[in-house]
């Protein structure tokens, strides 16, 4: 039995669906991976500070 242009355009729609849906996973692990980036350049930030908090506090005393 030979496809219609319905069996054609169900299986288009099939296709945009999972593209669709593996764009929204790919989105979803991006965020994910720049939500721990973010969490590790902050507590890279946060021990620089302490770091140089402390030399300034060093070299005042002395």
């Amino acid at each position: 039995m030979p496809e219609t242009a319905a069996d054609r355009i169900e299986q288009a729609l099939a296709r945009i669906e999972a593209a669709a849906n593996a764009r929204t996973h790919e989105e979803q692990r991006l965020r994910q991976r720049h939500a721990r980036l973010r969490g590790t350049v902050e507590e890279a930030l946060a021990s620089i500070d302490a770091l140089l908090a402390h030399e300034s506090a060093d070299g005042d005393q002395g």
